[in-house]
């Protein structure tokens, strides 16, 4: 739908893939990505500050992790989605997840799926990262209750078992 007195599109059908899943939606031009992953059902992208300043709703978009809640969804068109539920599950969990379970990386776990995709984006770009490199790949999310020296360790015991699988996927 156009605004008649700009000629502005006041809405656009958005096609996204999300955790491989193709979605058709039409959008107004203000909506943000959390908001249209957390209709589509996707509550695992949590809802923490709405400014940009926590990290708990970032998902990677084509592979870079971004705020969902600054990512306009019609900047997502065409694009691919993922969510810390597309790395893995309980069937085949990723090394990332697995890990912060085995290093106690979680507490409340509100901010988690955004610290796993951080690390996630962090470790496709590095693959051993040193714990300054650990420190700025997560500089963006914030956690309130385990201190980050789980969340460190668990990155590098993740960072070492995908070293030894052969990749980072």
């Amino acid at each position: 739908m156009t605004d008649k007195k700009t000629g502005v599109a006041r809405e656009k059908l958005v096609n996204i893939h999300v955790n491989g899943t193709a979605c058709e939606i039409t959008v107004p031009a203000w909506r943000t990505l959390l908001e249209v992953l957390r209709e589509l059902g996707h509550v695992e992208v949590k809802c923490g500050c709405e400014k940009g300043d926590c990290g708990a709703c970032a998902v990677l978009l084509d592979g870079e992790v971004v705020d969902s809640c600054l990512t306009l969804a019609w900047n997502a068109d065409r694009r691919s989605v993922t969510t810390v539920q597309g790395l893995g599950g309980p069937g085949k969990a990723h090394p990332l997840q697995t890990a912060f379970i085995e290093h106690g990386g979680a507490q409340c776990g509100y901010c988690t799926p955004g610290m796993i995709l951080a690390a996630k984006a962090l470790l496709d770009d590095i693959p051993n990262p040193s714990l300054d490199d650990i420190k700025r790949g997560l500089s963006g999310n914030l956690c309130r209750c385990t201190g980050y020296t789980r969340i460190f360790s668990a990155i590098r015991a993740a960072a070492q078992a995908l070293r030894q699988e052969g990749g980072t996927s």
